[in-house]
């Protein structure tokens, strides 16, 4: 095989674990019963695959064909150790005559649909059930979920390990709940998708803005549980998620730097997932049960109706705020709500209520609320504390293309 070919093999291999790595994994938690053992199997069957794929050539079910060599090496393993424990044995004999299909069928008895209410399962705490979710489900690295919660990474560590010994220990069932059940683990499983679906919006820490992997994986198990559950919330927040990714080109320049709401240019906005979420934002609205995440989403409606920030309806967008403020209140959404007063009552009127949120000790090292103080500071003419209030975001901020962002602004003041 000339080098051409092997460089385009090793290439689809990297494709398939970038695309499939997380869905073969919890397919081999179901065939397995066990985390660790499954990520080993999974990171094993993509090395057997390096070499035997420049051999024999790429199968013609990739997926498949990395299951199946998982799951044997699975086997492998613990019969291996069945030498340490006999206990072993069993499973071992179990695995090797069960069934190993898998289907492409992505409905409600998805795989990833399965893993995601094992790792939400009311016997965690919530810190592990998002924790766990975030490595196991979608693949973050334990550094990329401790910066998300701003947590040393050992502790982090320690506690998906833990998380992994109570399901194993506790033998919770790898399964999608009964209908009966559902409402209940549903806030979670929502609020799980919801931070997933944000580190791919806004990554947490990095030089890229966005990644665009966590975010269509939050969108797809969305809609897996929509079709499970159509819960108004549920409908809500895939709507918000929808309105939100509408508008990722748009978002960024060629270079990677990053573009605010109302520089960027909208007909670059996708419509068709809009259009989706405004279906949806109504759909939500209808039942007496909607909350946060549809509230949220009808903001992102608002916006998405509007040529211009200037043209923006901003009197409905405060009263939106002001339901989300009854309805979930944070002193993010508050900071969110002062925005959008100063572009109905005016900039002083906003800056006012963000120095409020302030000076209660609220957000301050939230560096999104210095840098909205620096902006009005800004457009009022007061250079000092806009100056002031750059450099404290610069201090706090983790994000490179952010972090241009605000260096460029500090650089205009001069």
């Amino acid at each position: 095989m000339n080098e051409n070919n092997a460089r385009q093999i090793r290439d689809r291999v990297n494709e398939v674990y970038r695309q499939e790595s997380r869905s073969i994994f919890a397919t081999l938690i179901r065939l397995i019963g066990d985390f660790d053992l499954a990520e080993e199997a999974m990171h094993e069957a993509f090395a057997v695959a390096v070499k035997q794929w420049l051999r024999d050539g790429i199968p013609a079910n990739p997926k498949a064909w990395l299951v199946s060599v998982g799951r044997f090496k699975a086997i492998d393993t613990i019969r291996r150790r069945t030498r340490f424990d006999a206990s072993l044995a069993e499973l071992a004999q179990h695995l090797d005559t069960s069934d190993n299909s898998v289907t492409e069928d992505e409905d409600v008895e998805d795989d990833r649909l399965r893993l995601i209410f094992t790792c939400c399962h009311p016997a965690l705490s919530r810190e592990a059930q998002v924790a766990l979710t975030l490595r196991e489900v979608c693949g973050l690295t334990t550094e990329e979920i401790a910066s998300a919660f701003l947590i040393a990474p050992p502790t982090l560590a320690q506690r998906i390990v833990r998380a992994k010994a109570k399901i194993r220990d506790a033998h919770i069932p790898y399964q999608v709940p009964a209908i009966a059940e559902l409402p209940d683990r549903l806030d979670t499983v929502l609020q799980t998708i919801y931070l997933v679906f944000n580190e791919g919006y806004a990554a947490s820490s990095g030089t890229a803005l966005t990644r665009t992997d966590l975010s269509e994986e939050a969108i797809r198990l969305g809609r897996l549980v929509v079709e499970l559950l159509p819960d108004a919330e549920a409908i809500g927040l895939l709507a918000l998620m929808l309105m939100q990714e509408s508008r990722r080109t748009a978002r960024t320049s060629a270079t990677g730097d990053l573009i605010l709401l109302e520089d960027q240019d909208r007909s670059l906005w996708n419509q068709a997932y809009i259009a989706e979420g405004r279906t949806l934002v109504r759909q939500a609205l209808s039942s007496p049960q909607f909350g946060s995440y549809t509230i949220q989403a009808a903001i992102a409606a608002v916006h998405s109706e509007a040529t211009s920030a200037e043209a923006t309806d901003w009197a409905q967008i405060v009263a939106l705020y002001d339901l989300l403020m009854r309805a979930e209140p944070s002193p993010v959404v508050d900071l969110n709500r002062a925005v959008a007063v100063a572009m109905r009552d005016g900039f002083l009127a906003g800056l006012q209520r963000i120095d409020a949120i302030l000076a209660n000790g609220d957000l301050a090292d939230y560096h999104l609320a210095h840098a909205a103080k620096a902006d009005l500071c800004r457009r009022l003419g007061r250079k000092s504390e806009a100056r002031e209030s750059y450099q404290r975001a610069l201090i706090l901020v983790k994000q490179e293309p952010e972090r241009r962002f605000l260096e460029k602004r500090l650089q205009e003041l001069n």
